[in-house]
């Protein structure tokens, strides 16, 4: 998308000669003549840059410019004057001109000076990204084969500038591994813009999108840019795009093939390049099938699968995760990190976690909060289930075993059974989580007299075979 310039001059002459260099070079040009309508366009239209006369009627260039900073102090301004006045010059600089300019206007000079200009706002606006990053990037956490995968998935995707659909349930982390894909790639400098499909109304999304005109509806009092315009040479986030109409489907399929669209109310195209990120939690192919999404919109975005799993799924990574949430909050507040204790952890890996990393992050802060002392231990643990009362239980038998080989053996027998329950008698999955061969678990199992149906039923899962 070609830069936009706004030339502000009552001269017909300059506004001639700035208009055909600025033209030659591929930029777009807008002009005013007076302050007002200057005002007015820079809120309107958001040009990069900007050239303003001082001898204007009405608002002179000078209360023009003190303006244009208090509301755009990024926005860069080179100001004209026929007159070759220090104290204006001077006046200008300390408003926040970028430079100052004497007419008639020279094609190298001005060239020469649009490039310098543009190029400084662009490093500002990199730097200024950067410090508003007041911690480390939110990382992918976890070990786990499926989380190791998933990393490597991002590493090898996120420098393309392929289209990505993330799909996983409610609270995995598929925002996370969006933003991840922004960072590694080539376009981590530009915005990441994101559109929560599923909070925005009906009747607003076409104007949250692709913005609006002045007028172009009641209550659209001035022009304003949409999504895919904020996020040009960026990255833009499409959550939960299965929640939008199948009427706005279309009109985003026809954008995102052509890269090029109409703000609400307005005939003039606009061309931008913007890399489409999409997530859902459900499922496309289902809701194809029922007719409630478009399968050419499907396959458009489709174009690089990436599954996020549920926290069931990696069991391993939770003591992680709850380390790292403890650690985060304690950053966050300013405050000495709380520890938990392994009884407690091994209490919290035991959970089903139906909310995933979400819920399990918001119980961990809870209890950083909740729990007085630094050590988080069984007795800080609300009723999550029971579980917690259960390992009480098995603590309180122990106690009544005289022989120590006879404590371990009961021991492991009751960590064999829980596991088994907890991945519904699947022998395989349990062998792999507790870090047992497949054949080395089995015998133990036979020792112990434990059948894996059972134990599953015993849970409330149901047999779910081996």
């Amino acid at each position: 998308m070609a830069r936009t310039i706004l030339i502000v001059d009552d001269e017909p002459a300059i506004v001639q000669t700035l208009s055909g260099i600025l033209q030659d070079e591929g930029f777009d040009v807008l002009t005013a003549a007076d302050g007002e309508t200057a005002l007015r366009l820079v809120e309107e239209e958001g040009p990069d840059l900007v050239f303003l006369d001082i001898a204007l009627p009405g608002l002179d260039g000078l209360e023009v410019l003190q303006q244009l900073k208090e509301q755009l102090p990024l926005l860069p301004v080179i100001m004209v004057s026929a007159y070759g006045n220090v104290e204006n010059a001077v006046k200008a600089t300390r408003l926040g001109a970028y430079d100052f300019i004497e007419k008639p206007p020279h094609a190298d000079k001005i060239i020469l000076t649009v490039r310098n200009a543009l190029e400084l706002s662009r490093l500002t606006e990199e730097n200024l990204q950067l410090r508003r990053r007041t911690g480390p990037p939110e990382e992918i956490i976890g070990q786990s084969p499926v989380m190791q995968q998933l990393r490597e998935q991002v590493r090898i995707v996120a420098p393309t500038n392929a289209w990505v659909l993330i799909t996983g349930e409610n609270g995995t982390g598929k925002e996370l591994v969006a933003r991840a894909i922004h960072r590694f790639s080539k376009r981590s400098h530009k915005p990441f813009v994101e559109v929560n499909c599923a909070a925005i109304p009906e009747e607003l999304i076409e104007s949250e999108l692709f913005g609006h005109e002045k007028g172009a509806f009641t209550g659209a009092t001035s022009k304003r840019r949409g999504k895919f315009d904020q996020a040009h040479e960026g990255t833009l986030f499409l959550d939960e795009i299965a929640d939008m109409s199948l009427k706005t489907q279309a009109k985003v399929l026809r954008i995102l093939q052509e890269q090029r669209f109409e703000r609400v109310g307005g005939s003039r195209p606009i061309q931008v390049d913007v890399r489409v990120v999409a997530a859902t939690n459900k499922n496309l192919e289902e809701l194809i099938a029922r007719g409630q999404f478009r399968e050419d919109l499907y396959y458009r975005i489709n174009v690089i699968p990436i599954q996020v799993p549920p926290l069931r799924e990696r069991p391993e990574d939770i003591p992680l995760l709850i380390e790292y949430f403890l650690q985060e909050f304690a950053r966050e507040n300013n405050c000495p990190a709380k520890i938990m204790t392994p009884e407690a952890v091994a209490v919290l890996r035991r959970q089903p976690w139906p909310g995933n990393v979400r819920e399990l992050k918001n119980f961990v802060q809870r209890l950083a909060i909740l729990t007085p002392g630094r050590v988080i231990d069984l007795t800080h643990l609300p009723d999550i289930g029971g579980a917690e009362q259960s390992a009480g239980d098995v603590d309180q038998s122990f106690f009544q075993i005289t022989s120590l080989k006879e404590a371990r053996s009961q021991f492991e027998r009751e960590f064999l059974r829980r596991k088994l329950a907890e991945y519904q008698g699947n022998v395989s999955l349990t062998a792999e989580a507790i870090g047992l061969e497949r054949s080395h678990l089995y015998k133990k199992m036979r020792t112990y007299g434990l059948d894996a149906g059972r134990e599953a039923e015993d849970n409330g899962a149901g047999k779910n075979g081996q």
